[in-house]
């Protein structure tokens, strides 16, 4: 089996000095689109999302490979298997990706890449550290099953997310028409990173936004409605530690404190937002009241002032901390 390279590793330096390269353009414009502080913290978790990547990365491979035993077919090494497999594993992205949104054990992983208020390439690298812990490897499995071979699917998982770097920014406006119909676009994921009702839980690809006009989630980017980045509830604070596990830790709160052993499974496993006595809300919530509001002719949500301690709980009850 050839001994393929880890694509994001060789991609690292790349990665920073891009960052570099946008901070500069961007502070000669507008010194608001970075923030120091922000930006440590992501720089931050990404340097700790690969450390946790080395240390999960043996149960990870021993895992595929114990699925590849049971392969259906004997796929070999030809350029076009990689092709095969490159779309394929970005099919098998879409749907963790969905599944990152809707089921909130895999949203508590997730969510450290949504928790920025900023959205440029330093954002990219805000990366989860409990990514063994969520399961997010499960989505894979499949690949391994039908026989492509686990260092062919880890290659081509690493082409996908250097991809997936450049799209992290406000600096590029819109690609050519027929790009914006087929790829992953940086107007395209501004729209999945934002926390404006029109545009939550929408555009999960990886690198094909096929996937999304697909399934009937794809949302393009307005003229008229500038995104909102963040989380709904936004974390109030830069500390890295509560970055990386404030979701872990409101799921443990509820869990504790729910009424009884149904409404502590759906405390883990339902959407992020869901209560047992519906008092928060959830992305479905949040955009159905907008709907209804654009329905009757009242002032859309974007044109209204908005602050974190207002907003809707997509997640566990509101905490700040200094």
């Amino acid at each position: 089996m050839p001994n393929l390279p880890d694509p994001v590793t060789y991609a690292i330096p790349a990665f920073v000095l891009l960052v570099a390269a946008e901070m500069v353009v961007a502070w000669s414009k507008d010194r608001r689109r970075y923030c120091p502080r922000d930006t440590l913290t992501s720089m931050s978790l990404g340097l700790g999302s690969t450390v946790a990547g080395v240390l999960a990365g043996g149960f990870v491979f021993a895992i595929a490979f114990w699925v590849w035993q049971f392969r259906l077919f004997d796929i070999g090494w030809n350029w076009y298997w990689f092709v095969v497999a490159f779309v394929l594993d970005d099919l098998a992205y879409y749907v963790f990706h969905r599944s990152a949104h809707r089921v909130r054990w895999f949203w508590a992983s997730h969510v450290v890449h949504h928790s920025s208020q900023h959205y440029n390439l330093s954002t990219a690298l805000r990366q989860t550290w409990t990514g063994f812990f969520s399961l997010t490897f499960l989505f894979r499995l499949p690949l391994f099953l039908i026989g492509f071979p686990p260092a062919m699917v880890f290659f081509v998982a690493g082409v996908n997310l250097v991809y997936q770097f450049w799209i992290h920014t406000e600096a590029i406006g819109r690609m050519p028409r027929w790009f914006e119909a087929v790829m992953n676009t940086p107007s395209h994921h501004r729209v999945h990173h934002a926390t404006n009702a029109r545009y939550l839980d929408r555009n999960y690809a990886g690198v094909f936004i096929v996937w999304d006009k697909l399934f009937g989630t794809f949302e393009p980017e307005r003229e008229d409605e500038a995104p909102r980045y963040g989380i709904v509830k936004d974390l109030g604070s830069f500390n890295i530690l509560w970055a990386a596990t404030h979701e872990w830790i409101g799921i443990a709160r509820d869990v504790w404190r729910a009424p009884g052993w149904r409404a502590k499974w759906n405390y883990m496993w339902r959407e992020p937002g869901w209560s047992h006595d519906g008092s928060r809300d959830t992305s479905d919530t949040i955009r159905a009241r907008w709907k209804a509001r654009q329905e009757s002719g009242r002032e859309p949500e974007w044109k209204k002032p908005t602050s974190s301690s207002s907003e809707p709980d997509r997640g566990a009850a509101p905490r700040r901390v200094a």
